[in-house]
């Protein structure tokens, strides 16, 4: 049967994303304290698919490949014939963040309806696009229709969590499970805004800890106060990144929102009196990179900036503003100087340009141009995992997603099903571009 025509079926999808979102609780990923059972989400997608697969006499080809128990992966694939190349929609995760009852209008962890609004966690990011791909591999399964290529789908454990590895898609990539998918074009599908995302940013996430002299608060001549000195080597550093990494002539050709930023993001201090200044203080923050620089190349840089400050030789310390006739980051009498150190953080993420010359971009612009009547692609800083490393591997990833990108991990996450409803005619129509190309 041809799927020209085919719809997303709304009671079957809400009826999935409704089992899906009644898991959420179990899925959260923020370990120690949380950490997800994606089988729990998996079992009702394989619910869905199994009496479609091979086995019990249906096309679909399944499996369900896990390193971590209860904790697995699906891979589900349609095949094509045995010459006619591959497609794939990759990405849709099966763990979502945390989230506090408290702090929602409705309850997180169960999926109720206001209108078009589908809401709980999850909706948007990324429970959605489970039940969305589970729903268009059901009407394959069922329709059978004559197809060149082998449509795959892969749902993946771990997405929310880049600090422990080897149980979501870094190692079935690593171990070959997904090779045959860089003989086609790769849909990552965990974006927003009903448009293709074409550019992300690297992420750093760095603490800087500046470390004085505590002493009374009316002596301040006798202390070196480490909270300004963190400011001002903070802006010190901001100053040096900004002229090493100024906008990049690409980010205007892909759109990008903003280019490589620098700033901080939270103070923390030992604590004291409030008449005590006190000996450390520290500053973390992060960098955003256009994918168009190094992201070692900025944590090296950032290194030397924290080098020089600290060298008695370069002046930088000494050259820093200070905030008042009593501040300062030198006691010579004492034979003191302030002194700041820069850590990173476990992880860093590195971004993505999608390749705007592939098939694979080339047939996205085509699909949503035929179903939203116009193709509007779009790049932000914001990081998603894994997929350079895949396009470094040889997979030509492109970015799609049909959740709310202002719901994006926030309180009273919700997404539209009209927009899924149009998410589902953007994958039949790139199914049918690579039917009959």
């Amino acid at each position: 049967m041809p799927i020209e025509g085919i719809e997303l079926d709304n009671d079957k999808f809400v009826e999935l994303l409704g089992k899906l979102i009644g898991e959420s609780k179990h899925l959260q990923n923020n370990p120690p304290e949380f950490v997800p059972k994606e089988d729990r989400a998996a079992r009702h997608v394989l619910d869905v698919l199994e009496p479609l697969s091979q086995e019990n006499g249906g096309p679909l080809r399944i499996r369900h490949i896990s390193y971590v128990e209860g904790r697995g992966n699906i891979v589900v694939e349609y095949p094509g014939e045995q010459e006619g190349g591959i497609m794939s929609f990759v990405g849709c995760h099966m763990d979502v963040v945390t989230a506090n009852p408290d702090t929602w209008t409705f309850d997180p962890f169960s999926l109720s309806i206001d209108g078009d609004k589908l809401r709980g966690r999850g909706t948007t990011d990324c429970l959605g696009h489970v039940a969305l791909v589970t729903e268009f591999f059901r009407q394959l399964g069922e329709r059978r229709p004559k197809l060149k290529r082998t449509i795959v789908g892969v749902y993946i454990a771990n997405e929310e969590n880049s600090k422990i590895l080897g149980i979501g898609i870094d190692e079935m990539v690593s171990r070959g499970e997904l090779d045959s998918l860089k003989a086609g074009p790769l849909y990552w599908v965990d974006v927003a805004d009903s448009q293709p995302c074409i550019g992300t940013g690297g992420i750093v996430a760095w603490s800087l800890t500046a470390k004085g002299k505590m002493f009374h608060s009316g002596l301040p001549h006798k202390s070196i106060n480490p909270l300004e000195l963190a400011m001002s080597s903070l802006a010190y550093m901001q100053d040096r990144f900004y002229k090493d990494f100024p906008p990049h002539p690409e980010e205007e050709r892909y759109g990008f929102a903003t280019p490589s930023t620098m700033k901080p993001t939270q103070w923390n201090y030992p604590g004291g009196s409030i008449n005590q200044i006190p000996g450390e203080a520290t500053i973390c923050g992060d960098c955003r990179i256009t994918p168009f620089y190094d992201v070692q190349q900025v944590m090296d840089k950032l290194r030397s900036y924290v080098d020089d400050l600290n060298s008695a030789s370069s002046g930088a310390l000494e050259a820093l503003p200070t905030h008042g006739p009593c501040s300062k980051y030198v006691l010579p009498e004492e034979g003191l100087r302030g002194k700041v150190e820069l850590t990173f953080f476990d992880s860093y993420a590195k971004g993505i340009a999608c390749n705007l010359d592939s098939v694979g971009f080339n047939a996205m612009t085509s699909a949503f141009s035929k179903v939203y009547g116009y193709c509007k692609p779009y790049a932000i800083t914001g990081s998603l995992p894994c997929i350079r490393e895949l396009q470094e591997a040889g997979y030509d990833v492109q970015c799609i997603g049909f959740g709310r990108m202002a719901t994006y991990h926030a309180n009273d996450e919700y997404a539209l099903l009209s927009d899924f409803r149009k998410g589902f005619e953007v994958m039949r129509e790139l199914v049918l571009h690579f039917n009959t190309v």
